[in-house]
């Protein structure tokens, strides 16, 4: 399946709202840890189908961090990539350009119980009690992944690197006007009074030394799905910190 040539006026992914045309994951609920990354070497299309129409570029950097973006499928070649900006979405990129990334872990959070538990090669390494969006601004349910870490200033987040994540609000008009743009995060908070509720704006917390653990452990690229719950068999040890 040849690819065809993207047109150089063709929009780059960054980090604000991708654009649309893509397709939709096709299992946005799974499990299944996603073993590789994909990390542009240099400007690559991105495509709607294996030999589809290009719809915009990736680049090797995204909001001046390196770009991995997990595979989900690879068909003829081609490279079924979770978008980022964009949720339960699905680009695919032809050969050449890239290089893979060996991806370990995976991050699932339970929104029904509150928690975040870390997988290592498929078994479970901790498990955080974790803060939630709330009705109006719920955590995105979903399969997204770890875009980056970057430092806000500010003592609300414990003077501790956050995670941004490939996932955006479902409803972005429903943030307050200051979040409008931004990327759901992963981090921590200057207090835990709130761990086990839903009073965030979509992001997810856990507690500080968790959030410091997951900064020395976590790659970009990793995979992080959000459901309901689990099933009951599934191991983790449920601890604070």
């Amino acid at each position: 399946m040849p690819a065809i040539p993207p047109p150089a006026n063709l929009p780059v992914v960054d980090y604000a709202a991708a654009p649309g045309g893509f397709p939709a994951d096709p299992d946005p609920m799974s499990t299944v840890r996603l073993r590789e990354g994909l990390h542009p070497t240099a400007k690559v299309g991105a495509y709607d189908a294996p030999g589809g129409k290009p719809r915009a570029f990736l680049t090797p950097n995204l909001a001046g961090v390196p770009l991995t973006v997990p595979i989900v499928e690879r068909r003829s070649g081609w490279a079924g990539v979770l978008l980022p900006s964009a949720n339960r979405t699905l680009a695919w990129v032809p050969p050449g350009n890239w290089e893979t990334v060996a991806l370990r872990d995976q991050l699932v959070v339970e929104r029904k119980t509150f928690r975040l538990t870390w997988f290592r090669d498929d078994k479970p390494v901790q498990t955080w009690r974790a803060t939630l969006g709330t009705w109006e601004t719920p955590t995105p349910l979903g399969r997204t992944f770890v875009l980056g870490r970057s430092t806000l200033v500010g003592k609300v987040y414990a003077n501790t690197d956050v995670f941004a994540l490939g996932a955006v609000p479902d409803d972005p008009d429903a943030v307050p006007a200051g979040l409008r743009g931004a990327h759901i995060g992963l981090h921590t908070w200057y207090n835990d009074d709130t761990l086990g509720k839903n009073v965030t704006d979509g992001c997810i917390r856990i507690t500080k030394s968790g959030q410091r653990k997951l900064l020395e452990e976590i790659i970009p690229g990793t995979s992080l799905v959000v459901v309901d719950k689990l099933p009951a068999a599934t191991p983790g040890p449920l601890t604070g910190g």
